[in-house]
């Protein structure tokens, strides 16, 4: 009578983040790269003295804009890219910059028409079509997705981003097996490279693998507080009679997401389902509703617990709530009914 979210959907759903426009940066190869705010800061004046002495240094203007984005100002970003390749026309880098950062503001068009600058001013580069093909892949172009992937494998048959978004290409597809072949290509090519790790985990785990635990842990290894890893170990072990690892995964989450509502119901959902705990499930389940109070599915789990112990009263609330923010919730129609079976006055 629980709700519980399909497996790895939102581990999934995740993973879409991880996309184009996500890496890390550095404002020059010779420095270390600013992380705190004042550090950024004080970057920010120091590159701004030197481009008083050289208003004509595109390098300048693109350190520059690589700092507006690390304090999150975007539109100054954008302007500094522009200035750098007005200075410097035939710098594909610049061009590629300028579409990580529309693709940030999801300014789709303009992302394609940077990288396809890059990709002609770069010919024997492989990360612009790369990029495009990552983009085409989101926007569910899949034959010109593979297209672009193998033009890139073509120019550097060691690129394990390529591999990596094969693989995601076979995933999307339908292709399972060859996805997990790509994948694995990937992780060979860079043992470093997170992603396919983890997008390994969830296909393994979706067929209800333990080999998912392993590319989870390995994933986990490269980035320990991943909330993707941890939520897809999690819900492994949630599903396949290990709830202690589940718990502990959750756990984790919500130290390093004290504001994400999912670690608190799911585990709530293991109190009640699993170990038939509806007063110390009904506290998580009130969590995840202080965190997202439109939270229809913790309304109704809450509510059960508190059928389950007889405050009908209460009951008869959570499942008005969970209908009335989502009207086609069968379980709360159901409970709703069941309380009326015992006596009460439902009025949907």
């Amino acid at each position: 009578m629980t709700i519980s979210h399909t497996a790895f959907r939102l581990v999934l759903a995740f993973c879409v983040l991880l996309a184009l426009g996500c890496k890390p940066r550095t404002v020059s190869d010779e420095k270390p790269v600013p992380t705190s705010r004042e550090q950024v800061e004080l970057a920010l004046a120091d590159v701004e003295r030197r481009i008083v002495d050289a208003p004509n240094d595109a390098a300048l203007f693109a350190e520059r804009a690589s700092l507006q984005e690390r304090r999150d100002s975007l539109h100054l970003a954008v302007n500094d890219w522009k200035r750098a390749i007005t200075l410097d026309p035939r710098n594909a880098h610049h061009h590629i910059e300028l579409a990580d950062l529309y693709y940030r503001t999801l300014q789709v068009a303009k992302v394609e028409e940077h990288l396809r600058e890059a990709m002609r001013l770069a010919p024997d580069e492989s990360e612009p079509r790369s990029k495009l093909a990552e983009l085409k892949l989101l926007q569910r172009e899949y034959q010109e997705a593979m297209d672009l992937v193998n033009e890139a494998l073509r120019l550097d048959p060691n690129h394990a981003k390529g591999y990596f978004l094969k693989g995601w290409i076979y995933k999307e597809t339908g292709d399972t097996l060859t996805a997990i072949s790509s994948y694995r290509t990937a992780t060979e090519q860079d043992p470093m490279y997170f992603d396919p790790f983890l997008h390994l985990g969830v296909l393994h785990a979706e067929r209800r693998e333990p080999l998912a635990m392993q590319y989870f842990n390995s994933a986990l290894q490269l980035r320990p507080n991943s909330v993707e890893a941890l939520y897809g170990l999690g819900m492994y072990g949630q599903e396949n009679g290990m709830d202690s690892l589940a718990l502990a995964c959750y756990d984790r989450i919500k130290q390093v997401e004290p504001n994400n509502a999912l670690p608190w119901y799911n585990t709530g959902f293991i109190l009640l389902e699993h170990r038939k705990l509806p007063a110390e499930a009904r506290e998580q389940f009130a969590m995840a509703i202080q965190l997202l109070p439109t939270y229809a599915e913790a309304y109704y789990n809450r509510g059960l617990t508190y059928e389950l112990e007889g405050t009908l009263d209460s009951a008869l609330m959570d499942y008005r709530r969970a209908l009335a923010l989502e009207p086609g919730m069968t379980l709360a129609a159901m409970g709703l009914g069941r309380l009326q079976d015992k006596g009460m006055k439902v009025t949907r």
